[in-house]
């Protein structure tokens, strides 16, 4: 490698990433005026238009100046198809450019992680840092707490076309609920969003920003990292390429990879950390064999249901009509309501894929629009999109060196619906959103299954199982971001596929943590940018508690 120049300053704690995780470590581990905190962001700032205005996911994910334009490799549960894999480029992450929908998971699942061994983390346990960091508009409760940081409002948009599929739902058997963040979240209800009054609330405009006039707190922008430095297990520093320019920066205390369950296990490869066979075969220096690093990677499988409907209105005429999109403008543009702060999916529906499960398994988001893909235009018809995700999925999947040069993107290969139990969830859900759509609270509207279509049977389990797969993509569709977690999970010391311990401290190493969605063991069932903050709360909480 090029000699690099060093970064001036000694840092006790450097941060990689400025994500979901990354922004709120910043602001916390600064927050003492004695400690050094450098952050590293491979991305740019976030002043462009469309990381603020809500909608603005639909001109920000698929463009390379605020997505990563990362992809998978082909999935043979897919048909052999290569989805597009989005990733925030800018301060703030994927929370820039994301569904904006704050949603905690199930008590059960952090319950789960306390089973597998990992003390501290029950949902009793994880409740005061999710709180901790609040600024909900229900106010203050035993749940929700005020003052914090991070706003979560009510949706400043309604459809009665959503509130019909709500009833249909109620009339299928899920009640409506109030809060889905209570630590059950069964039934339906209209997604609590981040936005301050009609605005995206991402972790950059949260933590980020108002922390960075802090002399203690130094952000860095455009700073791909190359690999960690080490002094025998010790991580000691980064080496990153800054503008083309290599540089160097020392640390004297922690180094914090905060670059999520893509960027994270990446970094950790390409500085010597991960499978010891893989790592060798492509010539990257060997520090320490973790076979763990970069497998278990899990993710949300979105299967995506549209129905044609009459009578009502949807997104989908609106939007292709001139004087339609000059009065969404104009009431945004006046009073910050409307289409323009839509989140990518109105109304949450959590339910059971069959009546033997123990708790909610799937989970739908229901969009008043259909498109074909994302990048096309709307359907010319009125539709709604019913999608919906297994919760739980037991296919896992691995991020893997693609070379041992940094610039080059990862292999992702997710492995969806490669289990029998999750090709049997996707088939179960197909089913349900079937039940629902056929209730009485939506046949005024005529629906009329336009995907997958009526010519598959529901009795025909193999016909359904490859309907998933063609109309199956990730949470992302078709414009909401995704939910990778796990490649770098959370374990007991005797677990080889573990990488990081209860603390999330590297195990085998020494000055280096992961804090970020990577480390979940196992997946929450719902969309994951609040339990990612949340790890981070107590992330940034245990490494203070260390430093005393």
């Amino acid at each position: 490698m090029a000699e690099a120049t060093p970064l001036d300053g000694d840092y006790d704690y450097i941060i990689v990433g400025a994500g979901s995780a990354g922004c709120l470590l910043a602001n916390r581990l600064s927050a003492d005026p004695a400690k050094h905190v450098l952050l590293l962001e491979a991305g740019g700032r976030d002043n462009w238009i469309w990381f603020h205005i809500p909608v603005g996911y639909l001109f920000a994910i698929g463009n390379p100046r605020s997505d990563w334009m990362l992809k998978t490799e082909p999935e043979a549960g897919l048909g052999g198809r290569s989805l597009n894999y989005p990733r925030g480029k800018a301060i703030g992450g994927s929370s820039a450019i994301n569904a904006m929908i704050y949603m905690r998971g199930q008590a059960a699942d952090y319950d789960h992680w306390r089973q597998l061994g990992l003390p501290g983390w029950s949902w009793n346990d994880v409740l005061p840092y999710f709180r901790k960091h609040e600024d909900h508009f229900l106010g203050e409760s035993e749940h929700h707490a005020v003052g914090g940081e991070w706003r979560i409002e009510h949706p400043r948009v309604r459809w009665d076309i959503i509130d019909r599929v709500r009833e249909a739902a109620a009339q299928a058997g899920v009640p409506p609920v109030d809060d889905f963040n209570c630590g059950d979240n069964e039934g339906s209800c209209y997604f609590h969003v981040n936005q301050r009054r009609g605005r995206r609330w991402s972790s950059a405009r949260g933590f980020l920003k108002p922390a960075l006039g802090r002399p203690n707190l130094r952000l860095e922008t455009g700073c791909l990292v190359e690999r960690l430095i080490f002094n025998g297990r010790a991580a000691v520093g980064v080496r990153f390429r800054q503008n083309g320019t290599a540089r160097t920066a020392a640390c004297r205390g922690e180094i914090i990879l905060a670059a999520g369950a893509i960027g994270s296990p990446h970094i950790l490869m390409l500085s010597g950390v991960g499978p010891a066979t893989d790592l060798q075969a492509l010539g990257v220096p060997f520090v320490l064999d973790r076979p763990g690093v970069g497998t278990n990677l899990q993710d949300h499988l979105q299967l995506r249901m549209i129905y044609k409907v009459n009578g009502v209105k949807t997104l989908n005429e609106t939007y292709r009509s001139l004087f339609g999109r000059a009065a969404m403008g104009l009431n945004y543009a006046l009073f910050r309501r409307g289409p323009l702060t839509m989140a990518p999916s109105q109304l949450g529906i959590f339910t059971r894929s069959d009546p033997h499960r123990d708790r909610a398994n799937i989970q739908f988001h229901i969009q008043p629009l259909s498109l074909d893909k994302f990048g096309d235009p709307l359907h010319p018809f009125p539709a709604f999109t019913a999608s919906v995700c297994n919760l739980q999925p037991t296919s896992r999947g691995a991020v893997r060196l693609r070379s041992g040069e940094p610039a080059d993107k990862p292999v992702i290969k997710p492995n969806y619906l490669s289990t029998e139990e999750d090709r049997a969830v996707a088939a179960d859900s197909i089913r349900v959103t079937r039940r629902i759509v056929a209730q009485p609270a939506l046949q005024p509207y005529r629906p009329q299954e336009y995907l997958p279509g009526t010519s598959i049977a529901d009795d025909d389990q193999a016909a359904l199982v490859k309907a998933a797969g063609d109309i199956g993509t990730t949470i992302f569709h078709p414009v909401t971001i995704f939910h990778p977690v796990g490649t770098a999970k959370m374990g007991r010391d005797d677990d080889p596929t573990a990488v990081v311990d209860y603390c999330l401290r590297v195990i085998g190493l020494e000055r280096l943590r992961v804090i970020d969605a990577s480390v979940m063991p196992t997946i929450t069932s719902g969309n994951t940018a609040a339990p990612t903050m949340m790890i981070a709360e107590k992330g940034a909480a245990m490494i203070l508690e260390d430093a005393r």
